[in-house]
């Protein structure tokens, strides 16, 4: 929205994908399960999966070489910002590839933004007025908003939209999502990083909202 600003302060309170992985194994570990009620056993558990499947997407996605290509043409520095939280588990298939994009160009710096610790700038970046994640936002050097992208691949997003029209709950059409980007293995995501990335280095960046980048 125009206007906005996120102030330096509240960036900084991001962390490397790095230190989020480092986080959410220790999250992991640190848990003694059979201390859990029945509804935190469930949570850990799929915490669990999340983890066990972006281990599994980080070790096997490929990128496409037009794609890495227009990675490493970038020439100025820019800011990913990728706002999500371990328990997602469409992050946990598509963050792994956000970030095996961003590390093919040391001009790029991903930090990663917990949502529900930081809930002033998720709602500067709601999709269709929900806190739905992943979100990623990106921003050239001066703080200006280049592209964003999220919370899943078109493709994954039309599977949840019919099923929801179907009538059909979480419980039963997350396994066919979860199927189809075990299939996808990152396809989709890199096409449309790849368009994305193209539109922005052959147009200016947009005016909105504004990143507040101060010395």
């Amino acid at each position: 929205m125009a206007g906005h600003f996120i102030h330096t302060e509240m960036l900084q309170a991001g962390v490397t994908y790095a230190a989020y992985l480092a986080a959410w194994e220790k999250k992991l570990n640190d848990v003694v399960p059979e201390t859990l009620s029945e509804a935190e056993r469930t949570s850990w558990e799929y915490r669990k999966l999340n983890f066990q499947r972006s281990q599994r997407v980080q070790k096997t996605y490929k990128m496409p070489e037009a794609l890495h290509s227009a990675v490493a043409a970038i020439d100025q520095p820019q800011l990913w910002m990728v706002i999500t939280e371990d328990w997602c588990g469409d992050s946990a298939q598509t963050l792994p590839v956000i970030a095996a994009i961003a590390s093919i160009n040391e001009l790029i710096e991903l930090k990663i933004i917990y949502r529900d610790a930081h809930p002033e700038i998720m709602d500067a970046y709601l999709t269709e007025g929900k806190r739905a994640i992943p979100v990623l936002v990106t921003f050239d050097e001066s703080g200006r908003e280049l592209f964003r992208w999220g919370p899943r691949p078109e493709s994954a997003a039309a599977l949840v939209r019919d099923s929801q029209a179907q009538g059909l709950t979480k419980t039963e059409f997350y396994p066919k999502l979860h199927l189809w980007y075990g299939r996808d293995r990152g396809k989709t995501v890199s096409e449309e990083f790849l368009e994305l990335l193209q539109q922005s280095a052959s147009e200016l960046p947009i005016a909105s909202p504004t990143l507040e980048i101060t010395a």
